[in-house]
């Protein structure tokens, strides 16, 4: 199946054809696909694919409900002809089929409606964040068109704070209809912010969650992974001991390097950058704290405490190892290459700690 919001291309393909004998475009309505298939599965049993897009998991559950087994398909590991140059909904549909028959499609996990609840609650924090950073840019690139610009530090400290208070105070130096502007800037900055906090403040609850603690427990015990950081790898993977070795996982992540090797040559490039995104980022802005020398912070101590005793000596060794890791890349390579190296390492850290951790069913659905 083809799936997009307002239609659903079905290509129908029986064991033991070559081409597909129905090929059917139908609205996006669950009442006239599950009439459509019961008609179908009149001629026998029926199992169902699609390719997992922003139409999320609704048809998935729903044709479960209704007893027809159904995968969702992971769109950057479907096979592709390079000397096909058309692409269209009943070619896709028909490729799907053909391919989901011979066993060649890889099926994601899918998360139990719990996880997607609780995953989309740190990911809202995550849009606040990047939508705070453009607020941000807002205000310093309409000063710095109005020739005010912070002399006296950093951006974003306490001073440049108040600096940028003052500006929107009657006494503030810029023209009437620049301090209307500025305001309305301001204000959509702090209003974010304040946002930011209540989410803040509803993911602690969550972290709390019996079925999240143990995992965002062990996490927070290695340096540079905080409560957020945790929250974002535990509702992403889930289940730890679905990867069989790290190298599994560093690939899930998009961590591993590209190749395209041939006979007695090896040729390796950047990552891939195939995998889960939002746990990618988490894990290289985590990588970047083992560029200093190993060391117990209050913060780290106060994660550590009440953890077994194995993970917090698992997470020094991780501290030493990524530590002379860092050093050792960042003398022949650039900071940002050898930060991505040790963030792949880390990976294999992390997995080794959660792989006796048992999720309950509500999050390894």
């Amino acid at each position: 199946m083809d799936v997009h919001k307002d239609s659903i291309t079905v290509a129908v393909l029986p064991e033991g054809a070559k081409t597909p004998t129905r090929l059917d475009r139908l609205p996006n309505d669950l009442p006239k696909l599950k009439r459509w298939l019961e008609r179908v599965a009149r001629d026998g049993a029926v199992r169902a694919c699609y390719e997992a897009s922003g139409a999320g998991y609704v048809l998935h559950r729903a044709l479960t409900e209704w007893g027809i087994p159904c995968e969702v398909i992971a769109p950057s590991l479907i096979p592709k002809r390079s000397g096909v140059q058309r692409k269209h909904d009943t070619r896709d549909a028909a490729d799907l089929a053909r391919l989901y028959r011979a066993g060649e499609l890889v099926a994601v996990r899918i998360p139990s409606e719990a996880d997607e609840r609780v995953r989309d609650v740190v990911r809202c924090r995550e849009t606040f964040q990047r939508e705070i950073l453009k607020s941000r840019h807002y205000i310093l690139k309409f000063l710095a068109r109005r020739g005010f610009v912070f002399r006296e530090g950093t951006n974003w400290c306490t001073p440049h704070l108040k600096w940028l208070q003052h500006l929107t105070t009657d006494g503030s130096p810029l023209a009437a209809e620049d301090r209307l502007i500025y305001r309305e800037y301001h204000a959509l900055l702090m209003y974010k912010l304040q946002r930011r906090e209540e989410l803040d403040r509803q993911i602690e609850q969550l972290a709390l969650l019996p079925a999240l603690a143990p995992m965002v427990g062990r996490l927070q015990c290695f340096r540079g992974i905080s409560l957020h950081s945790a929250m974002v790898l535990a509702t992403e993977i889930v289940d730890w001991r679905r990867f069989e070795r790290p190298a599994q996982l560093a690939c899930y992540l998009g961590l591993v390097s590209r190749e395209d090797s041939s006979g007695n040559q090896q040729r390796l490039g950047s990552i891939t950058k195939a995998g889960n995104s939002h746990c990618r980022h988490v894990l290289v802005q985590a990588a970047w704290s083992y560029r200093h020398r190993p060391q117990s912070s209050v913060d780290l101590v106060r994660r550590q405490r009440g953890q077994p005793p194995a993970v917090i000596t698992h997470a020094w060794k991780a501290q030493q190892r990524l530590h002379q890791r860092f050093n050792h890349l960042s003398y022949r390579k650039r900071p940002q290459i050898a930060v991505v190296a040790v963030a792949r390492e880390l990976v294999g850290f992390l997995w080794a700690v959660m792989q006796d951790t048992n999720p309950t069913p509500a999050l390894a659905a």
